[in-house]
């Protein structure tokens, strides 16, 4: 046989091989001809060495030879015929390329909002703009977004806060008082007299009381029932020495209000005639509240509600207050009349539990009219 005859011979062989490859095998031609001419292709198997074939082909187009495996039961020849598919390569489209686009701060946008708006990281916003995460940014100002399409990616609803009212370029002066002390016998100096006849309530001149007797309702305790206090004008000879600056805060007399081993309940009030107008109603008092005697001094009352105080105006006034014992107090309360009017202003004391002394000193109240600067 003529070796050319057998070149051909292998040539068949390993094309028909290459049919039951399982890799697709590609031949590439980057010469056009017209003609039949010898090609010299290289095809690689899993063989000990590579095989050079002189094949005449004829082209027209480059082309993609693609030889895919097909799973058929074999011939009667014991050999699958090999099925091959040519195939055009499309032409690749290139990705355009990330332009900057401008974009204009709307209503309620900050740098966080646009990042997530644009898609684009805040710190390369940041940095094509030359900002810094405390720079403010103007409603209508354009900045530049690296690489955006100009694309919004996330519907952001800014929630914005309320518009703050405008403010007065001063704050309004607080309203002091001024004027005399409308108050009848404030300091408690003048005269005295027994409130309803009875020895024990020693009041002073243009002052009432109102005592309560009778059941607690502020404790569960059914046996902690309210008696009534015994009440005095005292003057300062008749206190020690070391208890004038205690008891005595301006002029010679407080009133003293006291019951020991039992709760009180009582009210020191005064009615008069207002004109209309804005007023601030002050007291003071000392709590002598004391829970027991120990080696002949006090020890204070401790609990939180030991003693209380609230104002009365009218049918009204203020809440309870929680006040210190063994110590001076000041509690103001301020009210306004829209027409002159008669009104019942004064203080409710209150010790609602069991101590050694429950007791009360009262002096140098005041009503004032209020006025702004």
């Amino acid at each position: 046989m003529k070796p050319r005859h057998l070149i051909l011979i292998f040539a068949a062989l390993a094309v028909g091989l290459g049919g039951c490859s399982p890799e697709p095998q590609t031949v590439e031609v980057t010469r056009l001809v017209s003609q039949e001419v010898p090609v010299t292709v290289e095809v690689t198997r899993i063989v000990a060495q590579a095989v050079n074939i002189e094949v005449p082909v004829e082209v027209t187009r480059l082309i993609e030879v693609v030889a895919t495996p097909t799973a058929v039961p074999p011939t009667s020849e014991g050999v699958p015929p090999a099925a091959v598919e040519a195939t055009a390569l499309p032409a690749e489209t290139p990705a355009p390329p990330a332009t900057n686009t401008v974009y204009t701060v709307q209503s309620g946008d900050n740098l966080s909002i646009i990042a997530a708006k644009t898609g684009v990281a805040l710190s390369e916003i940041m940095a094509a703009n030359n900002l810094t995460r405390g720079s403010l940014i103007a409603i209508g100002q354009q900045l530049t977004i690296p690489g955006w399409n100009g694309e919004i990616v996330a519907n952001i609803i800014p929630v914005l806060a309320p518009e703050s009212p405008p403010q007065p370029e001063t704050p309004p002066q607080p309203a002091v008082p001024v004027g005399a002390n409308l108050l009848p016998n404030p300091s408690f100096e003048g005269e005295w007299y027994f409130f309803n006849g009875v020895s024990e309530w020693q009041m002073a001149e243009g002052w009432s009381l109102a005592i309560d007797e009778g059941s607690n309702t502020f404790t569960p305790e059914t046996d902690d029932r309210f008696l009534r206090p015994e009440v005095r004008v005292v003057s300062k000879a008749n206190l020690p020495a070391k208890e004038h600056d205690l008891f005595v805060f301006n002029g010679q007399k407080t009133i003293k209000i006291f019951k020991g081993g039992a709760p009180t309940h009582f009210a020191v009030f005064t009615d008069l005639t207002l004109p209309a107008g804005a007023y601030r109603f002050t007291i003071s008092f000392f709590p002598d509240t004391v829970s027991i005697y120990s080696g002949g001094q006090k020890v204070w009352a401790t609990d939180p509600l030991a003693a209380e105080v609230r104002f009365i105006q009218n049918g009204g006034g203020s809440s309870w207050t929680a006040v210190t014992p063994g110590m001076k107090n000041t509690l103001t309360y301020d009210f306004t009349l829209e027409e002159p009017a008669s009104v019942r202003l004064g203080a409710d004391f209150l010790n609602r539990y069991v101590n050694n002394n429950n007791g009360w000193f009262l002096d140098d109240w005041s009503l004032q009219a209020l006025s702004t600067p």
